[in-house]
């Protein structure tokens, strides 16, 4: 009994400003000891270094996107496909707003200052994410429509029901950061960035496919490299955390994980069938449902755990992976069509109409 009061309770520490006394190479990942000087040549984890190049190899800005034939391609699509457009981006805002408070919080409990030097580059990559957000928008409608997309997640009801899933996740890391609640914190980001965004991202990379918005789709093609690293990124996190606290590798976790991913899932369907349905030419809502069911059972896998839905175990839109995949070495799909964009000025392209 007093062994699972401890699991409950058992705090995480802040790390410090600087510590005299504690060695540059980390002890932990979490309430280890580190002078907080950052040497790369001497880091506790293999995999940070790797991280680092390929994180900064990605850097990229919105203003790099010529955004002028999406301008003028915008009016041309049917009523649908812009209401949908318009809601995607409002819901990818607002998780990428989430994103950057959460990953700033979870650093400040980064022993390790390699890991905490990763974690400051993935805020920063949210921002700029955010950033492209209202770029776009600022591309292709008036301010006024802009605002009101900004303010989808304050008033639809199922946007309302899967914000509050993940705030609340992190809110109980926020208000009382133990090893748990920081597990399962990070269950809820692997979630975020891994699967609540990818029946959207499906939705654009349907609209390149079918040469529409290509702008668009290759600045959502960019945020979904940087979010697979992202994924990666705390899930490697995760493992560390149980490595060095083995007593949270428990039976009750393993079932966190798996409810977790289910409900993620219903609700990311819910919301696929909300702004695509069968409404979308060259989506079928069975295939997007599907598609969900195999990026859970993926991102569950990549924590450790077992696929929480069996049967799911291929991808059954094998078209969007010339669109997903430009982080493992492929050629930009984009630049394969001859489609590739040049640097715009601020205007967002405006110079070019």
């Amino acid at each position: 009994m007093k062994e699972s009061v401890f699991k409950m309770t058992k705090q995480i520490e802040k790390r410090s400003i600087m510590n005299y006394e504690a060695p540059n190479r980390s002890t932990g990942i979490v309430n280890g000891s580190c002078s907080n000087v950052l040497n790369w040549d001497d880091v506790r984890f293999s995999w940070a270094y790797p991280k680092y190049k390929r994180m900064l190899a990605n850097f990229w800005t919105p203003f790099e996107i010529n955004m002028s034939h999406d301008i003028r391609q915008f009016p041309t699509l049917t009523e649908v496909e812009q209401e949908s457009f318009l809601k995607i981006i409002g819901l990818l805002a607002l998780l990428d707003s989430i994103q950057s408070d959460y990953a700033q919080k979870a650093a400040e409990f980064i022993t390790d200052s390699s890991v905490n030097a990763l974690m400051i580059i993935l805020a920063q990559q949210e921002v700029v994410h955010n950033h492209s957000y209202s770029y776009v928008l600022s591309s292709i409608v008036p301010r006024a429509k802009q605002e009101e997309v900004f303010d989808y997640w304050r008033n639809d009801p199922i946007l309302r029901k899967r914000n509050t899933f993940v705030t609340n996740g992190y809110k109980d890391f926020a208000e009382n950061p133990t090893v748990e609640n920081f597990l399962k914190s990070m269950v809820y980001d692997v979630i975020l960035e891994g699967l609540f965004f990818y029946s959207g991202f499906a939705f654009f990379y349907n609209l390149a496919r079918n040469q529409k918005m290509v702008a668009s789709s290759t600045m959502i093609n960019y945020i979904n490299r940087d979010e697979q690293i992202h994924v990666g990124l705390f899930a490697d996190i995760f493992k560390e955390v149980l490595n060095e606290n083995p007593e949270y590798r428990t039976e009750e976790l393993a079932k966190f994980v798996n409810d977790t991913f289910i409900k993620a899932a219903e609700l990311e369907i819910e919301w696929g069938k909300t702004i695509i349905g069968n409404k979308i030419d060259g989506l079928s809502m069975i295939e997007v449902e599907a598609y969900i069911k195999f990026m859970a059972n993926k991102r569950a896998n990549q924590l450790g755990y077992a696929k929480p839905f069996e049967g799911y175990d291929t991808n059954p839109m094998k078209w969007i992976v010339a669109y997903q995949n430009v982080d493992e070495g492929k050629t930009d799909f984009f630049e394969q069509k001859s489609r590739q964009y040049t640097k715009a000025s601020d205007a967002n392209g405006f110079d070019d109409l």
